[in-house]
């Protein structure tokens, strides 16, 4: 029986690359293995990971705050106890080996594992590796990274090029677009961008597309859109489109159906989280990246200039989206020859068996 503890959360970027993982262990060992999950009390994996399956223990750990606020004077007090109760689920479990994917919980894990003499794997989404990370590879057996060039942060005999694993079937061939087509109401004979911003929404894109309904002036547009608004923009942009009726756009909080978006669109606007990035080269869609300036370290705009600068993608600054991200695309749409580079550059840069690879690096290490 190989025990092997998988820690990460705090945002699905982190979690369900480590439920595509575990799924991948299951696939290889069977029965033959046991897993838990460990994360942080009061995040979403608390409730996600047992969700699908699988059993999880929370930690205590929190973040500081960027803000001066009570609560930080707490963090030292949670770090130490997390230290401690990481050491008392290693022991109890009889861990072969940990893996952390990043988030709260993964470095008292992997820093309490390290000094058991317990093997360790890290897996670093991005493109820049944050400073958790940078410090827990010095004691790593494994570094699983989705880009190349990533020895300035790590020990490059320990690198491994995985990817990022996803759930789920990502590919380019996809669902059938003449279904996609009609499952969103478009038509065939316009071009189709998607608008994608994440569960909850992107203000940023959502001031974009206003912006472009706005300079129509009623015209019929030069291209459709699925547009998808998140959770937290729904009922005022539902509003907006309804004072301002504009055919060919499809507009919701969710889209249930990814591989239907991805199959109609012949172009996408996005942000550059990981495992969106990721999702996008499996399915080698031309995309331009609208990197949020609200995450830690600033790094998915160093994921989006990680394709960028190989002519994989293009890229637009948050605070120039809303007036240049719509007809950039407009424009791109109208030019085979550069919609076809973009899609080999995204393409060649996929990797689809990223949850395998690290299972292999987890064989290599514990039998």
């Amino acid at each position: 029986m190989k025990r092997i503890i998988l820690s990460g959360g705090g945002t699905g970027g982190h979690i369900y690359p480590a439920v595509a993982v575990a799924e991948a262990l299951r696939r290889h060992y069977g029965a033959n293995a046991e897993l838990l999950f460990v994360g942080a009390e009061g995040k979403m994996e608390m409730e996600k990971v047992p969700a699908l399956g699988y059993r999880i223990v929370g930690l205590p750990i929190a973040g500081m705050q960027r803000r001066l606020e009570p609560r930080n004077l707490a963090v030292p007090f949670k770090a130490v106890l997390s230290v401690l109760r990481a050491r008392r689920i290693i022991r109890d479990f009889g861990a072969d080996v940990v893996v952390g994917f990043g988030g709260y919980a993964s470095g008292p894990v992997l820093w309490t594992a390290q000094r058991m003499g317990v093997p360790t794997i890290i897996q670093e989404q991005n493109s820049y590796a944050g400073v958790t990370n940078k410090i827990l590879a010095r004691g790593a057996r494994r570094i699983c990274v989705a880009y190349e060039g990533m020895e300035r942060f790590f020990p490059a005999d320990r690198i491994v090029h995985t990817g990022n694993p996803l759930r789920g079937r990502f590919c380019k061939q996809g669902a059938d677009r003449g279904e996609a087509l009609r499952h969103f109401g478009l038509a065939a004979a316009k071009p189709v961008v998607l608008v994608v911003g994440g569960s909850l929404g992107t203000r940023t894109l959502n001031e974009m597309m206003k912006a472009w309904v706005l300079s129509l002036g009623g015209a019929p547009a030069p291209v459709q859109v699925i547009w998808q608004t998140g959770r937290y923009y729904e009922r005022e942009m539902r509003e907006f489109l309804a004072a301002h009726p504009t055919d060919g756009v499809w507009q919701g909080p969710f889209i249930d159906r990814m591989d239907y978006a991805y199959a109609a669109a012949d172009l996408v606007i996005s942000r550059s989280g990981a495992c969106t990035v990721s999702e996008l080269c499996l399915v080698a869609k031309p995309t331009i990246f609208v990197p949020s300036p609200n995450v830690a370290e600033d790094h998915q705009t160093k994921n989006a200039r990680a394709l960028a600068d190989r002519g994989a993608a293009l890229m637009v600054r948050d605070d120039q989206a809303v007036a240049s991200a719509m007809p950039l695309a407009v424009g791109v749409l109208g030019d085979p020859a550069r919609l076809a580079s973009l899609s080999r550059g995204i393409e060649a840069l996929a990797i689809d068996d990223s949850a395998e690879r690290i299972v292999g690096e987890i064989v290599k290490l514990i039998g």
